[in-house]
């Protein structure tokens, strides 16, 4: 863009010929029209660049025109478009925009909406032009992705691209009242006259100016709102993107892009466009070892990416090595003047003491996103505290958000918090936090699990509490939100021989973790009970935790031996301990893993020993526990009326007022689960197709909600087939559709029939049935 880009003589002449010809000075124009007396004379005198309609209006109305006179000024107006005269040399200018990287990749769909909002700009239909504020953790390629618009040749923008650098971290951020003057140099007024101008002139002078440009500014690196609000067009078609590691949250009528990691695909092509095609593609698993470790951040991966394309004798595996280590890994990412250290440094810099503490305080915390409350824990803040100083990392672009009103910490930054809660708080503060952060998750999961075990239920009011635990549902959500959490504090726990507390976690999530059966990790935290038992020489408890892991084998993890020899030595440790209860259970497990095993002559005999233990123990819970695997045996002895009486007898219980508060909720809803399931394929066996739909239609959804996949696969197929043998074709063909949705978690064979089963619903015949398997 040229410099010389003041007004053409017709439109400042035509001014003033229509000024002097009402018999107005200037300042009575001014007080007429709204618009600066400075601004009007700069125009008469061709020292300004083309006003804005709106201002031409302004003027128009001042000045009381007819529409034909406001025509001529607004077209002597037009004429005066700096695109309009001969290109003059370019001037390189403090604010030209920087060279973008070449090897620029990802942030495709970012780009997209920058793009829309540069062709919004240009076409100037808006009342005040569009500004895009830009803003993520350091490190993420925020200046980079603006250049990078800027610098499109799609971008509209024939009056230039400008990027002036807010300086919004060091000590003294660079004022409004600077960048303005700066701007106007650029933009080709002269020292002398920008000296003669008041700082509010200046800003009038800016936003005239700014209001005639078609073009793209980048306010870079800003530091606080009131650094960048005055600089805000109000009229035009100048598109300004504001950059920024705070999130600018009192900037109003903007957009907002915000910027995280890169997507996987994202880093490796940053990887192979910096370090070559051939070296990535020849060491793709070191390839991914490398971008996982640098977190995908933008300036990681090109710190690690620029270290192997400069040591050419250096394998990725070994680059990846080099950054395996935590303690060294940041100090790793360092190549010449770019440190990932340095930027993370520049932003704890200007936090406030009380922030910064937190900020290292959460490199204690050992899950990927967390919620408040564990983090007030660890600062031993109120709640109310603790959201305010997480608000401000969020707003340093220190913390990002998660899901549900969750935080994440970058594993970069992370380390770097890490390391600097070593030097700076030492290894007693850090102890003392870690204390404090592991029994409050403890007791937490505790309160949280004992909701789902019998003779507990609600926790006792507790107005300090840091997290709603007021019912089952609360309870469950904290459990799973938390589960990565609690589970370190866990692991802690037993490392530290804390085998109390182990079992007494372990007691009170087994009741829940029916209803969480795909977490993956209840064999590791059975493991660790029974080993806790056994360490406190107690044969009950251990037995207790055998029984639990048995279930936790099979259930979790199909290790049916494993579950067997577990639920083995458990009858052992119950019988040396008089432990009849404890008996009851392990024959309970051992009759259902057999019949799981298709031995049903050993599963009866298990289920009916463990059913006279249970009565003799007089525990209700475990007894219709025991009924609903006997209903699986009688199915598979072929005696369908005996199971169809036991699923019968177990209703009853379930209505008895005498065990109306013996049964807890979750073990009342799990038995009818379970013993309707299991009678559906009695009556599914007796093509007793009406008794098949009541039982499966009860069921339908619940064991999506638990994580059994496989059971709620075959609960939508197996009521399609009943349903289309019914005639309810329209119904029949929406619970086919229903396990074809479930894509991956269906089994195949399950899908496999329904897609079977759809076709021949379409050609007019119900799909040909299979045996019915659980």
């Amino acid at each position: 863009m040229g410099t010389g880009v003041g007004i053409t003589a017709p439109f400042g002449r035509l001014l003033r010929a229509l000024r002097q010809s009402r018999r107005l000075t200037i300042e009575e124009l001014a007080e007429a029209s709204g618009i600066s007396g400075r601004a009007i004379g700069d125009m008469e005198r061709g020292r300004s660049r083309r006003p804005h309609r709106g201002t031409i209006t302004a003027l128009a109305q001042g000045l009381d025109l007819d529409e034909a006179a406001h025509a001529d000024l607004l077209a002597a107006a037009r004429a005066a478009r700096p695109g309009a005269r001969p290109a003059e040399p370019v001037r390189t200018t403090p604010h030209t925009l920087p060279r973008g990287v070449r090897d620029f990749v990802g942030r495709q769909a970012e780009l997209t909406e920058l793009r829309a909002l540069a062709r919004e700009a240009a076409e100037g239909a808006v009342v005040a032009p569009p500004v895009a504020v830009v803003s993520g953790p350091p490190g993420s390629g925020k200046t980079s992705l603006a250049v990078r618009l800027a610098e499109e040749p799609s971008t509209p923008c024939p009056d230039g691209a400008f990027l002036v650098d807010m300086r919004g971290l060091d000590e003294r951020p660079l004022p409004a009242e600077q960048a303005v003057a700066g701007l106007l140099g650029s933009w080709g007024a002269g020292d002398a006259e920008l000296a003669r101008l008041t700082a509010e002139e200046r800003l009038a002078r800016y936003h005239d100016v700014a209001a005639g440009l078609c073009a793209v500014l980048v306010l870079d690196n800003a530091g606080s709102e009131a650094q960048v609000r005055p600089l805000l067009p109000r009229a035009g078609r100048l598109l300004v993107v504001v950059t920024s590691r705070r999130t600018l949250a009192g900037l109003e009528g903007v957009r907002r892009v915000t910027l995280g990691a890169l997507r996987p695909r994202e880093s490796a092509a940053l990887l192979r466009a910096v370090v070559g095609a051939g070296r990535v593609d020849s060491e793709p698993r070191a390839a991914d070892v490398v971008t996982d470790l640098c977190g995908h951040l933008p300036l990681a991966l090109r710190v690690a990416a620029n270290w192997a394309a400069t040591r050419t004798n250096w394998s990725l595996d070994r680059l990846a090595g080099r950054l395996a280590d935590e303690d060294r890994r940041l100090d790793a990412l360092s190549a010449g003047d770019l440190k990932v250290n340095s930027a993370f440094a520049l932003s704890c810099s200007r936090l406030a003491p009380e922030a910064a503490r937190m900020f290292r305080l959460l490199s204690l915390l050992p899950a990927g996103d967390f919620s408040a409350a564990p983090a007030a824990v660890l600062a031993d803040l109120p709640l109310p505290d603790t959201e305010d100083l997480l608000e401000e990392l969020l707003e340093a672009g220190l913390l990002m958000t998660s899901r549900q009103s969750r935080y994440r910490l970058h594993d970069l930054l992370r380390l770097y918090a890490a390391a600097r809660h070593r030097s700076e708080d030492g290894q007693e503060r850090s102890l003392a936090a870690r204390s404090r952060l592991r029994h409050w998750l403890l007791d937490t999961a505790v309160l949280a699990g004992r909701w789902y075990e019998p003779d507990y239920g609600m926790p006792p009011a507790d107005p300090g509490r840091l997290v709603a635990l007021e019912d089952r549902e609360q309870a469950a959500r904290w459990i799973r939100a938390e589960g990565d959490t609690w589970l370190a504090a866990y692991r802690e726990a037993a490392a530290h021989g804390e085998h109390a507390r182990v079992v007494e976690v372990a007691e009170a999530m087994h009741w829940f973790s029916d209803h969480w059966v795909s977490w993956g990790h209840w064999v590791e935290v059975y493991e660790r009970a029974a080993t806790a038992g056994a360490a406190l020489g107690d044969a009950a408890l251990e037995a207790t935790h055998r029984n639990y892991l048995a279930w936790a084998y099979w259930a979790c993890a199909r290790r049916h031996d494993d579950a067997v020899e577990a639920a083995t030595r458990a009858l052992r440790l119950a019988r040396a301990a008089g432990d009849v209860l404890q008996r009851a259970w392990a024959h309970a497990y051992l009759g259902w893993l057999w019949d799981a095993d298709e031995d049903l002559s050993l599963a009866a005999d298990h289920y009916l020993r463990a059913a006279e233990l249970f009565t003799a123990a007089d525990d209700v819970n475990g007894y219709l526990q025991v009924s609903c695997g006997m209903i699986r045996v009688l199915r598979g002895a072929g005696r369908a009326q005996a199971a169809v009486e036991t699923c019968g007898d177990i209703m009853d219980a379930l209505a008895d007022p005498r065990h109306r508060d013996r049964i807890p909720p979750n073990v009342r809803e799990f038995t009818v689960l379970t013993a309707l399931y299991a009678v559906s394929f009695v009556h599914l066996d007796e093509e007793r197709w009406e008794e098949a739909v009541e039982a499966l239609r009860a069921v339908r959804g619940q064991f999506d909600a638990r994580g059994w996949h496989k059971q709620a696969g075959k609960v939508h197929l197996h009521l399609a087939h009943a349903l289309a043998r019914l005639g309810e074709r329209e119904e029949a063909a929406a619970e086919y559709r229903a396990v074809l949705a479930m894509e991956g978690d269906a089994p195949a064979d399950v899908r496999d029939e329904a897609f079977a089963g759809l076709a021949a619903l379409a050609a007019g015949r119900p799909a040909p049935l299979t045996r019915f398997s659980q």
